[in-house]
């Protein structure tokens, strides 16, 4: 657990940050003696361990878990069982995870003291932003968040998404530090209806754009939502500033008495100003016009996010771009203590006090049937990793999760201190799969970003992508479902046949030496196909999941689909589809090298 400290002062919060990163093994074998110790008598713990409290009784006994392994203790606790199942203190409420990255939202226990640690948190790194980036004092945060409608479980534990929660933890009686630093009123943010929140929160940074010293999300693909939304919008922005009458529809009672704050009377100066701006040939650089003053864009945009650094560059017109931390539903685990390091160079310090840290190494065979860390390779803790190698991480929780696989693969940079520093490369699943090739989400990642090279000479941009198996014909082939968008407003260009078909072509040579032979020797696998589909058909995807549960804050798009509805409504919104008009490179000796 994080000590107590001052979240106000800097000064504190970055000599706490100075402890915990140096006395890295003492910490993280207290984390553990502490765990330990207060949870022996759980169901769990008294099942795997018979009162051996010892470490190594710990990595003997107990064994490395996922969600499924666990599912059945979760769901008696929904349903009403003690809390000492797991924990020795009351689960206070459940997170959701938002049920994009494995299909289906999980349920995450939590107590009131990891909560209040996870609030604590976020004042480790606040600091660290400031001390590199000048110039944030001199204005607020436009932040933009949205909450997600409460359900309960039988027993009556509240469920929450993790952004839902944290913004109602704020005190509304008393939101003096929220109001210091944010734009936004606290009301705003936890308007319960998206549209209408996202309408509010843009209103209200428009209204005081020459105060706005940081725009941002949680993460980058909630960030171009809000982006997606004012280019749907700004006509009727400006004309509710250049009346100083908000909109009818807007009927929320905390977005009008936020709004009724800044929209105080008529203000055309101001709105011919953001139509100039918005009505220009192009959005490049749209952030940087609308808010002059804004030093920086803060949204995670590591690991599947990355796939949206271009857009954000290009309407970011040069502003840096801020991945502050690292951490799930499940757990909260590192800072990035460099923040102005390039997207693609992140690195996250993680912080030993959080929960307790173990590390598979992660040895991708793709040859090998079945394939899983958790039972070829030794167990690895936090002071044991080593420099350049991949780990799936493995937490220890207070609040009752036990050798837990978060399936997310980081790779170890370096070392803050004694803490050790990773890139997040992202999740250790597998999107695709025919016959022995299995395309993990990383590198189905990589062999399209390296397809939109193709895009740019031609002022396109790849807005979303998925992904899906085509069996429906012989040989089965990979399809991937591609939102195009053009760097010039208002002008439609027509995707080239060649361009897409090379595209195809490029992301076939990236992918892995299993794949090409399936495809060029031994005839398995058939061409890959795009499927070009229409504007707004990722948030169509979006609002599918969103109907199932899931949270705009949280929301990510799922790399690969499965589900028969979700592929419908893609299908529905194919413009144009291309086929690879090549077979990828092979040699015999590839596969022989990659073993």
């Amino acid at each position: 657990m994080l000590p107590r400290f001052d979240p106000t002062n800097p000064k504190s919060c970055m000599s706490l940050l100075e402890d915990v990163t140096t006395n890295v093994k003492q910490i993280q074998d207290s984390v553990l003696e502490a765990i330990l110790s207060r949870n022996a008598q759980t169901e769990y713990l008294r099942g795997f361990l018979n009162g051996q409290l010892d470490k190594q009784s710990f990595k003997n006994n107990l064994p490395i878990v996922t969600y499924e392994d666990y599912r059945s203790y979760i769901d008696r606790l929904a349903n009403g069982e003690p809390f000492d199942l797991i924990c020795d203190r009351p689960i206070t409420i459940v997170f959701c995870s938002s049920g994009t990255s494995g299909g289906v939202p999980k349920l995450i226990p939590l107590t009131a003291e990891e909560l209040e640690q996870r609030i604590l948190f976020a004042s480790l790194y606040a600091p660290l932003v400031f001390k590199h980036i000048e110039g944030l004092t001199e204005g607020k945060s436009l932040m933009f968040y949205f909450v997600t409608r409460e359900s309960e479980t039988a027993s009556g534990l509240m469920v929450r998404f993790m952004i839902t929660c944290v913004l109602k933890s704020v005190n509304p009686s008393n939101s003096f530090l929220w109001d210091r630093v944010q734009i936004i009123p606290h009301a705003i943010s936890t308007c319960a209806d998206t549209a209408q929140g996202m309408y509010c929160q843009l209103l209200c940074g428009l209204l005081q754009r020459e105060n706005v010293a940081r725009l941002g999300a949680p993460y980058a693909s909630s960030f171009l939502k809000v982006i997606n939304f004012l280019e749907d919008h700004w006509h009727e922005l400006c004309s509710n500033i250049r009346t100083g009458r908000v909109s009818d529809w807007i009927t929320d009672a905390g977005c009008v008495s936020g709004i009724g704050k800044f929209l105080t009377a008529p203000n055309p100066e101001l709105a011919s100003l953001i139509e100039q701006e918005c009505s220009k040939t192009s959005w490049e650089a749209i952030l940087k016009r609308l808010w002059p003053k804004a030093k920086c864009i803060e949204a995670v945009v590591t690991g599947s996010m990355a796939q949206y650094i271009p857009l954000l560059e290009f309407y970011g017109g040069g502003l840096p771009l801020i991945s502050s931390w690292y951490g799930s539903s499940e757990c909260f685990i590192g800072i990035n203590d460099d923040p102005l390091s390039k997207p693609c160079d992140v690195s996250y310090t993680i912080i030993p006090s959080m929960g307790y840290f173990e590390f598979l190494e992660v040895k991708k065979d793709h040859q090998e049937a079945g394939h899983d860390p958790a039972k070829n390779h030794a167990v690895v803790d936090l002071v044991d990793v080593k420099i350049g190698h991949d780990y799936e991480l493995v937490v220890t929780t207070f609040s009752g999760l036990y050798r837990y696989r978060l399936g997310d693969v980081l790779r170890v940079t370096g070392f803050y201190n004694n803490a050790p520093q990773f890139y997040f490369v992202g999740r250790q699943k597998v999107v695709l799969s025919i016959d022995v090739d299995k395309t993990y989400e990383e590198d189905l990642l990589k062999a399209v970003t390296n397809a939109t090279l193709l895009l740019e000479p031609h002022d396109l941009m790849l807005v979303d992508f998925t992904s899906r198996v085509d069996t429906s014909s012989f040989p089965a082939h990979y399809v991937l479902y591609w939102e195009l968008g053009s760097k010039l407003k208002d002008v439609k260009h027509e995707p080239d046949r060649d361009v897409l078909e090379e595209c195809c072509f490029a992301i076939e040579e990236s992918l892995d030496s299993v794949y090409r032979k399936l495809r060029k020797s031994d005839k398995i696998i058939g061409p890959l196909e795009i499927k070009v589909v229409r504007r707004g058909a990722f948030d169509e995807l979006m609002n599918f999941f969103l109907s199932r549960g899931s949270s705009v804050s949280q929301y990510k798009t799922p790399r690969s689909v499965t589900s028969e509805e979700a592929l419908k409504i893609l299908d529905a919104a194919v413009v144009s589809e291309f086929l690879s008009p090549k077979t990828p490179s092979w040699e015999p000796r590839e596969l022989h090298s990659s073993r």
